[in-house]
């Protein structure tokens, strides 16, 4: 399979050499709860799902109470942020629909926003996008952003310390920070092993957020959201935005200052259907646009009907990984840059989706 996108620094550089197929005991036990038909994890507040759709959802409480919250920001200081920014290069600004700054519409800025997380004791950053929903608290991410194996597919765990930064501009965070309150994956990807293509579809997650230090909701003190929508066509015309640290296959734009993590950068194109390799062949429904945008841009959102003046659209997936193709179509081994880079990632559906937004709009953010 492809890397990923939204890890730390040393699963990123080292994710396609990683070891795979080895069993775990703690995916066997979760297996055993899942055929059980028994909810996982699922804290006093989390909304009960109709009928078989409460097997279906693993939720996480992560940061809940005062004291929790605030150990959450005291730990992600401006310099231990400031660590997860690469440095610039000084290279000449290059822009195309592939990968370019966002200098548009500050709506959208406003509604996608830097996730910052630990992850097997290692910092590291997703992207991760405010969506319309009742509780006015929900972002959407990749289900890697919230958790995760270790390089070896092995020892399984929810990411920690997650905390997201709507707007986040040049280590700024103009509508304040939100410490993640509980983590909503679908149990499946609890079964990931880094291994089995069939666990690509199940990469998309929803985090719920506690309030700023105003104890504004976050769709409250960014004034927006955007929509969500479930199974739309994969093959669109989209736009696509993510904080990556690195520009994929161009050392041209390497180092700008829209791929160091501290700026929005976007992609805007048609989409392609990734279908994996022939070794690792994925299920249907990974789809995505041409873009170099690298690690960091996991989580962010792929938009249809992306209106550019009111920065409104619908998202229909995440970036998660990042395939190239030949000019015929044709899948490139990875590296090959003679090929397309695409980035890609599930097509959200009602199956496999919905049952998420469900419970995490559903939650309870106080008490």
């Amino acid at each position: 399979m492809p890397p990923t996108y939204g890890q730390t620094s040393s699963q990123h550089n080292r994710n396609h050499d990683r070891a795979r197929g080895r069993a775990r005991g703690r995916v066997l036990l979760t297996a055993l709860v899942v055929a059980a038909g028994l909810a996982l994890a699922a804290p006093a507040g989390a909304a009960p799902q109709d009928g078989a759709a409460t097997s279906q959802v693993a939720v996480h409480p992560e940061a809940v109470t005062p004291a929790q919250q605030q150990a959450v920001l005291d730990y992600w200081t401006p310099e231990r942020m400031a660590a997860l920014t690469q440095p610039s290069s000084g290279n000449p600004p290059k822009s195309g629909p592939d990968g370019a700054p966002w200098t548009g519409s500050a709506t959208l800025s406003k509604t996608v926003g830097r996730l910052f997380f630990t992850d097997h004791g290692e910092d590291g950053s997703c992207t991760a996008t405010v969506v319309d929903s009742a509780n006015r608290s929900t972002v959407v991410t990749a289900a890697h952003c919230v958790n995760n194996t270790d390089l070896l597919g092995e020892n399984n765990e929810w990411l920690t310390n997650s905390m997201f930064v709507p707007g986040y501009h040049d280590g700024t965070a103009p509508y304040g920070t939100f410490v993640a309150r509980t983590g909503v994956v679908h149990a499946t990807w609890l079964l990931n092993d880094q291994q089995d293509g069939k666990y690509s579809a199940y990469d998309q997650a929803f985090l719920v957020l506690n309030g700023n230090a105003e104890g504004k909701r976050v769709q409250d003190a960014v004034g927006a959201a955007q929509r969500i929508g479930f199974d739309r066509p994969g093959s669109a015309k989209v736009h696509q935005f993510g904080y990556p640290r690195a520009a994929s296959g161009d050392p041209a734009r390497q180092g700008l200052p829209e791929y160091t993590g501290a700026r929005l950068a976007y992609c805007a194109g048609q989409t392609r259907e990734f279908p994996g390799t022939k070794d690792h062949p994925l299920p249907p429904g990974e789809w995505g646009a041409p873009c170099v945008m690298g690690g960091g841009s996991s989580g962010g959102p792929r938009i249809a009907d992306f209106d550019p003046a009111s920065g409104i659209g619908t998202v229909v997936g995440d970036n998660t990984q990042g395939p190239s193709f030949d000019a015929s179509g044709g899948v490139c081994d990875y590296g090959d840059t003679s090929c397309t880079r695409h980035l890609v990632g599930p097509q959200f559906t009602s199956a496999i989706t919905k049952p998420l937004y469900k419970a995490a709009e559903s939650a309870r953010i106080t008490g």
